[in-house]
């Protein structure tokens, strides 16, 4: 009995001291040179605030890190003679799962008996360093804490000032621009756009394949891009994944409305410095229906999965491998065009019923080199592959009354079901790039590089016309295109006031010879330490989508032929100019007016027609086109934003802005996407050391969003108002008037909150966001239908939609 009560006594005590102890995690990392990318040792680094201090120096390999730092949030302070110091602030240290760090400094232009050195690199600056204006860095911390963002990396830059999004889905719409103009990046490596149930534009898709989980720092410009980005208008998101665990095997497992998955990270063996992370996504709403508790159409099937290796080499450089890929396919019953768009007007004849089913695929894998050649140069070799596959079928039915000699109803009478559009498109890229970079001195970086892509193109598609039977091919083609573009940029540093970066970019299309020379030029000049201005210029240019070039077009004396095989390339001339001021170290003002003019835009070939590929998005036309199209998108955007510190944060912007374009009829429309102004407010606050143990974390944020909408082609109306469409004469749309309104402004608001608690080993996280708290179902777009009030139908906002998941990490 005395050894029992000696044993519950001992096993009392070791109970109250381990639950007395800390919860600890380690930080860890590597500190390289921001242009040579070389380790840099001797770094000194403090853990801010720390008493007693607690720091440490990098090794030779720029290797350094803390052991038993206990969880919550620390910000680090990284300085070296001859070198800009850095701040990492707000680091989020969980037990579940180790904080791993790349740092980045910059090499000083002036010497220290000039200057006293300060933090000089600010938070929300891109980590491109040739991209000095309308750019910026976004967190993966961000787009877990932003209400709205899903935990989707694509529907946080919605926040940002110029850039909005149309209601439920991932169209991305920067500065007015089609969302088909914008490029996607993994690993510095352009990609299929990466949304499920993606359309032949790939501007729209409801769900990202993208999972946060997985991603570190990326970068997102909206104009006058660097040079190294080409074939691109709009805007350029340039992702990156994070490298796993080097040290330790760590694991994550979530749970919620919009998936569930798993991911998986760690070290090939014990010291050596090579890692891999994977994750795979299955939709939740997908197995909760195959196992019966739901049975309802249109549940939208979808599974994803990504992942990076790292195999570093002590003499022949550092390799990393790649993928992100994703299935979905999606079946509705009698679709209307306020649940999604369809080819054609089908739908909106009395008595037409349409069935939709959707199957789609997406697949990118890609092997990056970096070799050093000498302690300031490097040469980096990529290597990528990427398809994406789109499968739409649509069947009509058309419903007939019966009725009898005195003209009274008896019955319905079903007819044959009819295929109405059946599309096949599948698209394969091949690409190869190489670039060098060498670091001439602290004030001269340049770089050179060149790009080669082949792309296989195998599309069909076949559509019933008003009154026919038969099906019409409008698009068939299987053909391989190349293009080669190149780029120089040259980055040069003025004390450490002023930045310039110059180059070039050249873009060649080798289908039908096309060619251009983009010179690219930004400066940053900093006033004092708390001010600067920014000015950029640049041409760009971008191949239309390419199923214009091969469309089938009935000529005026009954020929079929392809007359847009030689379209050129559309240009557009980007000017910046931008004021910053820091006001204090966590609060930022940002100004930014923009202008681009856009020429070269392909508009049918008709003097009388409204048409310009550049409002092409679900719905598309395929008719002769001729690049004589003109437009301009300008406006002004403001930001003021408070980062991350003391437990909270905002963003406030607003965006005034016109985007239009001008067509061979000499009319000045505006675009479908100039909603004209933006307005968001972000905020958010962390309530710390909850619960018994101070290891619970509860985070709560607000967005509320206005703007304008989305310009449409209304139904037509006589002089009075009223509806004179022709449904026989198969008349819906007045396109004298297209884009010239929007039915109504938008708005939403939408909160989030988190509740994250840390156990010895593991890290727990529940999260919930309300989308459109107040249900609001604003007015997007009309439609005609027999059945609804006036005989007018509208796509609306999608309603309240909350979505919710848990994650554990251990």
């Amino acid at each position: 009995m005395k050894k029992i009560s000696t044993a519950f006594i001992f096993l009392t005590l070791w109970a109250s001291v381990a639950m007395g102890q800390n919860i600890t995690q380690s930080v860890r990392g590597t500190v390289v040179d921001e242009d040579s990318k070389t380790p840099l040792s001797g770094v000194v680094i403090h853990v801010m605030g720390s008493s007693p201090e607690i720091v440490t120096e990098s090794n030779t390999e720029g290797y350094f890190q803390f052991d038993s730092i206990a969880v919550g949030r620390i910000s680090l302070q990284f300085t070296l003679d001859g070198y800009e110091n850095k701040l990492f602030s707000n680091l989020e240290v969980n037990s579940g799962k180790e904080v791993v760090l790349n740092v980045l400094m910059v090499e000083s232009v002036l010497k220290l008996a000039d200057v006293v050195i300060k933090i000089n690199k600010e938070k929300g600056e891109p980590l491109n360093d040739m991209s000095i204006v309308s750019s910026r860095s976004v967190s993966m911390d961000d787009s877990k804490r932003y209400a709205n963002s899903y935990n989707d990396p694509a529907r946080i830059l919605a926040n940002f000032a110029g850039v909005a999004t149309q209601d439920a889905s991932n169209e991305i719409i920067v500065r007015g621009n089609a969302p088909k103009y914008i490029q996607w990046r993994l690993e510095g490596v352009e990609i299929t756009t990466p949304n499920h149930f993606a359309d032949q534009n790939a501007s729209s898709g409801g769900v990202s394949a993208l999972n946060n989980n997985l991603l570190s720092t990326s970068d997102f410009s909206t104009g006058a891009f660097a040079p190294e980005y080409g074939d691109v208008l709009s805007g350029v998101y340039d992702v990156n994944l994070r490298a796993g665990n080097n040290k330790k095997r760590e694991y994550a497992l979530g749970i919620g409305i919009l998936g569930t998955d798993l991911t998986l990270e760690g070290p090939f063996k014990k010291g050596y410095g090579g890692s891999y992370l994977f994750n795979y996504r299955y939709s939740t709403v997908t197995l909760i229906d195959q196992i019966g508790l739901i049975s309802v159409g249109g549940v939208p099937k979808y599974q994803d999965g990504a992942f990076k290796i790292v195999l570093p080499t002590k003499n022949k450089g550092t390799f990393s491998v790649f993928g992100l890929g994703g299935m979905s396919g999606v079946e509705f019953k009698d679709i209307k065009p306020d649940i999604t768009s369809t080819p054609g007007n089908k739908s909106m004849y009395e008595g037409v019923s349409e069935d939709f089913k959707k199957v789609s695929f997406l697949a990118n894998v890609g092997l990056n080199h970096t070799l050093p050649i000498t302690e300031n140069s490097s040469l980096k070799t990529t290597l990528a592959f990427s398809s994406n596959g789109i499968d739409d079928d649509i069947y009509e039915t058309k419903t007939y009354k019966i009725n009898d000699s005195q003209g009274e109803y008896l019955k319905d009478s079903i007819g044959k079901r009819l295929q109405n559009f059946k599309g096949r498109l599948l698209k394969t890229t091949y690409r190869a790039a190489v670039t060098y970079n060498l670091k001439v001195n602290a004030k001269n970086k340049i770089q050179i590089g060149s790009k080669y892509a082949l792309f296989g193109y195998n599309y069909n598609q076949s559509q019933l016309f008003d009154n026919t039977t038969m099906p019409t091919t409008v698009v068939d083609f299987n053909k391989n295109i190349g293009t080669l573009r190149n780029f120089v940029s040259w980055k040069h540093r003025i004390k450490n006031k002023t930045t310039l970066v110059a180059g070039f970019q050249n873009m060649n299309v080798l289908f039908n010879n096309k060619s251009t020379i983009e010179p690219r030029f930004a400066i940053n000049h900093r006033l004092n330490l708390n001010n600067s201005v920014k000015f950029g210029y640049g041409l760009h240019s971008s191949m239309e989508s390419i199923h214009n070039y091969f469309a089938k077009v009935t000529m005026k004396n009954g020929s079929i032929t392809e007359p847009n095989k030689n379209l050129g390339l559309l240009k557009a001339h980007h000017l910046v100019v931008g004021y910053d001021k820091r006001m204090t170290d966590n609060l930022v003002l940002k100004m930014e007016a923009y202008y681009q003019y856009l020429f070269n835009l392909p508009v049918e070939n008709k003097d009388t027609s409204y048409y310009a590929t550049i409002n092409e998005g679900v719905q598309f036309r395929y008719v002769e086109l001729v690049n004589k199209g003109t437009g301009k998108n300008y406006g002004i955007e403001l930001t003021l934003e408070r980062f991350f510190n003391n437990n909270y944060y905002f963003l406030i912007n607003g965006s005034l802005y016109n985007s239009n374009y001008k067509s061979l009829e000499g009319v000045t429309r505006n675009t479908q996407y100039n909603g004209n102004y933006l307005f968001n407010f972000l905020c958010g606050k962390d309530f710390v050391k909850l619960g018994r143990k101070n290891n619970q974390t509860l985070n709560l944020n607000l967005k509320v969003f206005l703007g304008g909408g989305k310009k449409i082609i209304p139904l037509l109306r006589d002089s009075d108002g009223n509806l004179a469409v022709d449904p026989s004469q198969g008349k819906f749309w007045d396109y004298k008037n297209a884009y010239k309104r929007s039915l109504q402004d938008t708005y939403q608001i939408t909160l989030s909150a988190s509740y994250k608690w840390n156990k010895r080993k593991t890290t727990h996280e529940l999260f919930v966001n309300l989308d459109n708290l107040t249900n609001v179902k604003g007015k997007l777009s009309e439609y005609y239908d027999e059945n609804e009030p006036n005989k007018i139908g509208y796509v609306r906002q999608f309603g309240l939609f909350p979505n919710f998941m848990y994650r554990v990490y251990f």
